[in-house]
């Protein structure tokens, strides 16, 4: 299994800043891919941004050039740096994680995990 932990949302003004961190742990694995989701009240869920392990990014058109996507391989986390946020960025974020993870011999399984969620809102 391989879990993940949410930190960092919270209540900020428009045009103000948070950062989100995710902290995958669990068993021997390896994380092809991580991202962050997001899911606003009566609204599907929707990709923010991703990041694989040799670095290649993709943003969502509503966040690109306010939101920034990094990761620590070493310490398998993910961050979404968000600035000037929007009250329309509202939503509950979620971390994702797809990769393999090891079971035993020389077998490794695919693997996808999502973590709890964090509520970000954005309000004055």
């Amino acid at each position: 299994q391989v879990q993940l932990v949410e930190s960092g949302g919270g209540l900020v003004q428009p045009g103000g800043s948070l950062r989100l961190s995710c902290a995958a742990s669990g068993s021997t694995f390896s994380s092809n891919t991580m991202g962050w989701y997001r899911q606003a009240p009566g609204k599907q869920r929707e990709l923010v941004a991703d990041i694989t392990r040799d670095g290649s990014t993709r943003n969502a058109d509503s966040v690109k050039g306010r939101f920034s996507i990094s990761s620590d391989n070493a310490k398998n986390t993910v961050y979404l740096q968000m600035n000037s946020l929007k009250p329309e960025d509202t939503a509950i974020y979620y971390c994702n994680a797809e990769g393999t993870r090891y079971l035993s011999g020389s077998y490794w399984a695919p693997f996808g995990s999502w973590g709890p969620g964090t509520q970000v809102t954005v309000s004055s």
